[in-house]
């Protein structure tokens, strides 16, 4: 599925309004209970919202491209506009937020909402380093009775992330033991880009760089296609956090959504040799996580750019599937992907007499629309999938394994604490050091 289309079926037809007039007098959808909505980043993943958003009121448009300003305005027109996202939020009718700005601002964005009592939808990643995770997750729990939030994992919608859930937790492949994920992206890059002129008088470029570190403008970061541009920059340390943040958020989602983790006890990586400028791209980050009270400690692994997990089965080729998840446990192994899985049972025990699969009341039920099931909850219950307690321990976990691999070594870690405890100097690089004027307590 493209990365647009799964917005598309948000929006409620306007026959089938006149159809049913009355659903709409009522409830979430109300023509007095529309939700005032700020969009953050007007192109790529910003234009993936317009069909979702537009059944709402979207009072306010960002972007530091005053060309996509201006497409955002060409759906939305009736928005103010800005090119400063921290003016932008505030505006004082905004009630919710949804962020498509680039990589590094998002745990910015995501905390200066909630800060100023707004719902927010964050794309992935939801932040760059453990001190960002923690501080995002921190915010969101003071604020959870009072705030929906969603990371933007859509993919989560699939319903075979619940047959995979039912699967594990009913013992399919028995005792859990083992979870890995893995990505196949390769985009290597020697570093940043060189300077290359001035931007436009159009494009903000300093706004674009917003916390990270000054770098000379170069119009190559900006050379993708609509949705796709991130691929031209996310992999540079100052601007993302390469593949885990990137398909390393969707994937490892597969995992965690089976899971009930809490944070690592340890982290250990290893990869491309250190770049300073670049994030690796082989790379291999493996985890301990605790046991708690369905299942026992469990190792969680992410592979990427050509690393990969070894195959349980030996007919079984794990590189045929581009990004993936595998389950292995005392009975068998389960093996997935966004929208399908495989049982593979083995041993001669492994009759599969030990499982009983659920009766079709008992399924998990279908999330829906990802996009729509946050804006309802925004107007509810404000129960969503992928909340900012969920996300933000999986992008921590994610963002610790960064932390090993540049320390180079295996290291061990306080979730409660948030600190490593044993190699200091790993601790310095938890955080990410900001510009003069930028904070993340907005």
């Amino acid at each position: 599925m493209k990365r647009r289309a799964f917005l598309k079926s948000v929006a409620f037809t306007g026959a089938a309004g006149l159809i049913l007039p009355r659903i709409h007098l009522f409830g979430a959808d109300a023509p007095g209970n529309k939700l005032n909505i700020a969009l953050l980043g007007t192109w790529g993943r910003g234009e993936a919202h317009f069909d979702g958003i537009a059944g709402e009121n979207v009072v306010a448009l960002c972007d530091v491209n005053e060309k996509h300003l201006a497409f955002g305005a060409r759906k939305f027109p009736g928005a103010r506009q800005y090119v400063d996202w921290r003016k932008c939020l505030d505006q004082k009718d905004v009630e919710a937020v949804v962020c498509c700005t680039a990589d590094h601002t998002h745990a910015f964005v995501a905390n200066w909402s909630m800060n100023r009592g707004q719902h927010v939808y964050c794309e992935k990643p939801l932040a760059n380093c453990v001190q960002e995770a923690r501080l995002v997750r921190a915010t969101y729990l003071k604020h959870r009775h009072k705030l929906a939030t969603q990371v933007g994992t859509q993919r989560h919608e699939y319903e075979n992330f619940n047959r995979v859930r039912e699967l594990i937790l009913d013992g399919a492949i028995g005792e859990l033991q083992e979870v890995s994920a893995w990505g196949d992206r390769q985009l290597p890059k020697p570093g940043y880009l060189p300077a290359a002129g001035d931007p436009p008088k159009d494009f903000h470029w300093d706004l674009w760089l917003g916390p990270s570190p000054a770098h000379p403008w170069n119009p190559d970061y900006f050379s993708g296609t609509s949705g796709m541009n991130c691929l031209q920059w996310n992999m540079f340390w100052d601007f993302g956090s390469g593949q885990v943040g990137d398909m390393g958020s969707h994937t490892m989602d597969i995992a965690w959504n089976a899971l009930d983790a809490d944070l690592p006890i340890s982290a250990e990586a290893k990869g491309d040799p250190f770049n300073p400028e670049v994030t690796p791209v082989k790379l291999e980050m493996h985890f301990e996580i605790p046991a708690n009270n369905w299942r026992q400690a469990v190792r969680v692994s992410w592979y990427q750019g050509g690393a990969m997990p070894e195959s349980p089965v030996r007919y079984l080729d794990l590189r045929k599937i581009d990004h993936g998840a595998l389950f292995e446990g005392s009975k068998g192994c389960l093996v997935a992907d966004f929208q399908s899985r495989a049982l593979f049972p083995h041993g001669n025990q492994a009759d599969l007499t030990y499982y009983q699969p659920r009766p079709k009341s008992a399924l998990i039920p279908p999330l829906g629309n990802f996009q729509r099931q946050w804006i309802n909850a925004c107007k509810g219950n404000l129960k969503t999938a992928c909340d900012f307690d969920y996300g933000g321990r999986m992008i921590e976990m994610l963002m610790l394994g960064l932390v090993a691999y540049r320390a180079g070594r295996k290291i061990k870690y306080d979730g409660t604490a948030g600190r490593v405890t044993d190699c200091p100097e790993a601790n310095e690089l938890l955080a990410r050091k900001y510009r003069p004027g930028w904070t993340l307590q907005g």
